[in-house]
């Protein structure tokens, strides 16, 4: 258990001792000014009213990536349903670099969707389509849509079609918790329960198609690995190790995990093939190894460890090598993630002289270093497949919520209230 809480509380373990000191590549604001654009109300040729505004769906996506401003609708002097009707020098008025069209109508009881969208500076159709689906669908169709208009301004892939795993823990007396492990959108709706439990689920983890989740649960008093198949709910134990056994990570094809184990007497890291479950061991340090993650050549791993008397982030070869210390701004990183194209890499951050734990992005090319986050107590980074938004867990308000920011700084809010405290978010990949 003492091994288990070293572990656990690995931040508080290795506070030291500082010194007041100012880095001159740590950058504290935000970026330029947003890309405007307006995402005009959809027209809706049915009767009664649908139950998601798609409109406010798209605008809220575009919004959260940190790179467009959504006009604001009483702003907005006309209201077209295609293409034909946008008059351009209504939107050039208003300032609105870009306009996103719509037209929804019954079809056989579903629905059909019909958007546009245009460059005002150029007054050119960029794309259009059409999607259908039932009703309880619209927030996918509108995700969808997202994704579309993002890449054809950006060159980038959405990531608004995307899930979060998060565990809430919802406490009811002093020995009364129950602890659930959900599926929810990107940006928290639709939440659907995963598993429940009366002891702590720690680390999920997505696999690489989406289908898959690994996790740690206690459900055995003791930290046990577990990987389920989130569509039957099959779930199988993985490890039973004696000590630790915790943070999974997928390797980017899915047929291997690496974890952490202490079965040698000390927290290390090791991989293990899924399709023969042969363990191997990664890291051999007399310091603290722990939450791998991995590069997306599926040869390198990106850990935490305090071998420099600190906890700091390295990496290093899983057949062998030494490993490399990547940060150096600020006395404490930790909980590597990496965006797609590995440019950037989000952690858990704190600066010298500071207690305080935020978020951060370091540009692993220039060496800069930005904080992404405003509160004080923040942990558990994890990043959108494209590398355009951060999702951690923090506290707001005196509660534990999930907090969704861009990693240009631009946009910070957290993601809708959700029953007892939440933690422990895991972004999905790209979803088929």
């Amino acid at each position: 258990m003492k091994l288990l809480k070293r572990w656990l509380l690995f931040g508080a373990l290795l506070c030291v001792s500082v010194v007041h000191a100012a880095d001159p590549l740590l950058i504290s604001g935000g970026s330029d000014r947003a890309i405007p654009i307006a995402v005009v109300p959809f027209a809706w040729q049915g009767g009664n009213a649908l139950p998601e505004d798609m409109a406010q769906i798209v605008g809220n996506d575009l919004r959260n990536s940190g790179i467009f401003e959504p006009i604001a609708r009483q702003n907005m002097i006309s209201q077209p349903a295609a293409a034909s009707e946008v008059i351009f020098r209504d939107w050039t008025a208003i300032g609105a670099q870009y306009v996103l069209v719509g037209q929804i109508t019954p079809n056989a009881g579903r629905v059909q969707i019909s958007y546009a969208l245009l460059n005002v500076s150029t007054e050119q159709v960029m794309v259009s389509g059409s999607v259908g689906g039932a009703v309880t669908q619209l927030r996918d169709l509108a995700h969808h849509i997202s994704d579309q208009a993002y890449e054809k301004m950006t060159g980038v892939k959405g990531a608004f079609s995307t899930r979060l795993l998060y565990v809430t823990a919802e406490r009811f007396s002093a020995s009364n918790t129950r602890y659930t492990l959900q599926r929810a959108d990107y940006d928290g709706a639709r939440a659907v329960t995963l598993l429940q439990s009366r002891e702590p689920i720690l680390s999920p983890s997505f696999a690489p198609d989406g289908k898959r989740i690994a996790y740690v649960s206690f459900e055995q008093k003791r930290p046990r690995i577990f990987v389920q198949n989130i569509e039957t709910g099959h779930r199988e134990q993985i490890s039973n190790y004696q000590g630790l056994n915790g943070a999974p990570a997928w390797s980017p094809e899915g047929n291997r995990l690496a974890f952490v184990l202490s079965r040698d007497g000390n927290p290390e890291i090791y991989v293990m093939d899924m399709g023969s479950r042969q363990v191997r061991r990664v890291t051999n340090h007399a310091a603290i190894d722990t939450e791998p993650f991995w590069g997306k050549d599926g040869q390198t791993i990106y850990f935490t460890s305090d071998r420099s008397g600190k906890p700091q982030i390295y990496r290093m070869k899983i057949n062998g090598g030494a490993a490399e210390r990547v940060t150096f701004i600020g006395n404490y990183n930790a909980n590597p993630k990496l965006s797609a194209d590995e440019k950037t890499l989000v952690m858990i951050h704190r600066q010298e002289g500071y207690t305080v734990f935020k978020v951060a992005a370091q540009d692993l090319e220039r060496g800069s270093l930005r904080v992404l986050s405003d509160s004080s107590l923040d942990e558990s980074p994890t990043v959108a497949p494209n590398g355009t938004m951060v999702i951690y867990a923090t506290h707001h308000q005196g509660k534990g919520v999930l907090m969704l920011a861009s990693i240009n700084g631009r946009v910070r809010l957290p993601l809708p209230s959700i029953q007892g405290e939440v933690r422990e978010p895991s972004w999905s990949p790209y979803l088929n």
